[in-house]
């Protein structure tokens, strides 16, 4: 899978070139997805997400069918351009929008959400210029259940950028080698928060057949105005490695890594003053053992401690993760559906404040936090048309 944004999805119902450049085609495609999971904590309130409210990007409940996503992409393509309008509905929608809130539909709604809307100009055969609302370019893994491999989204993924709002160019150089370079208002805003612009980056090269590598960048100030309407300084930074590598036709490795700063305040959540930086790791692989029947695994390594992300334990400080997942894929229904059987343990840092035994990650079935560690258990299903 490419590091092709947060929000973008590269499934093959996309819509299509055309060879003849007088007529268009309109495509329509989309998914549902919905999902099951017990928790081996047993927690009183049945959340997976910890006592800071984060552990999971969107598989937040335990013991319950719950329903994730439901998206509509409709396409429009020549061969000199693309426009997309991608649309979710659901529970999802604004977990994936947080940065807005709240959905047009209401707080606690099946929230509707514009995922991407935006288009494309293929003003030469090397160079495409890109307009509106898209996946960041930032990271391995995307919101579209059916493209990642894992149901259950990494603390990359979690802490990192979903989506922006601006213009980029991006120059093949070869089929090999590609640059992309773009202006944004900030991310996962839909309005900007200060009058300051960020700055977007992505260089691609193939070393070798099945063989991609990406190194993403993004610079931008992120800070909410001063009380006099000026600027104030906020630094964001992250720069991300994500390489995939199909070794045989059954056999693929995957790798993700970031590291990112933040100083001064990020989008009104307060003055952290000097730089503070994160950074994490993961591994993914997995195997095909039939047409319709693959496993694939993904180990994952995230540092907080220094408070800078979201990622924090009980008592408000930063901290850190060890996460193992495990997950098949089995495909029906002529493709049409897809089941994602998983097994998830997160494995956290103990506080070493003093009677911190009682004041650590995860909940137990009284209600206390008790546990350090959590281990999910359950199925996604998703059905894509």
């Amino acid at each position: 899978m490419a590091a092709i944004g947060k929000a973008e999805d590269t499934d093959s119902t996309s819509a299509p070139k055309q060879d003849d450049g007088s007529k268009g085609k309109f495509t329509f495609s989309g998914y549902i997805d919905s999902y099951y999971f017990a928790n081996f904590n047993r927690p009183a309130s049945r959340s997976n997400l910890g006592a800071a409210g984060n552990a999971r990007a969107f598989d937040q409940r335990a013991g319950q069918f719950s329903l994730g996503l439901v998206q509509t992409r409709i396409g429009y393509s020549t061969t000199k351009s693309d426009v997309l309008v991608d649309l979710a509905f659901g529970p999802n929608a604004d977990l994936g929008n947080y940065g807005n809130l709240v959905g047009p539909l209401g707080s606690n709604s099946t929230a509707l959400a514009i995922k991407q809307a935006y288009f494309n100009w293929r003003a030469t055969d090397k160079l495409t210029l890109t307009a509106g609302q898209f996946g960041t370019h930032i990271g391995y893994e995307v919101i579209d259940a059916p493209v990642n491999y894992n149901y259950s989204l990494s603390n990359l993924f979690n802490n990192g950028p979903f989506y922006h709002i601006g213009a980029k160019a991006t120059y093949a150089f070869s089929d090999r080698t590609a640059l992309m370079l773009g202006v944004v208002n900030n991310i996962d805003n839909l309005n900007d928060n200060n009058r300051s612009k960020g700055l977007i980056g992505q260089f691609f090269v193939s070393p070798a057949s099945g063989w991609n590598l990406y190194l993403n960048g993004m610079i931008s100030n992120e800070a909410n105005p001063k009380a006099n309407g000026k600027d104030s300084t906020g630094t964001y930074a992250i720069m991300d490695l994500t390489t995939t590598y199909q070794i045989t036709d059954k056999f693929f490795l995957g790798l993700n890594a970031a590291y990112g700063g933040q100083k001064g305040d990020f989008q009104g959540s307060g003055d952290i003053g000097k730089t503070k930086t994160w950074g994490g790791v993961a591994f993914y692989s997995n195997y095909t053992l039939t047409d319709n029947f693959g496993l694939g695994a993904r180990y994952e390594v995230f540092n907080n401690k220094n408070g800078a992300r979201a990622l924090r334990n009980s008592l408000g400080e930063g901290t850190s993760v060890n996460s193992v997942t495990i997950t098949a894929n089995i495909t029906a229904a002529d493709g049409h559906l897809l089941l994602k059987p998983e097994f998830r343990v997160d494995s956290y840092a103990k506080p070493t404040a003093l009677g911190a035994e009682k004041n650590l990650q995860f909940e137990d079935s009284n209600g206390e936090f008790t546990k350090s560690s959590q281990a999910t258990l359950g199925m996604a299903m998703i059905y894509k048309f």
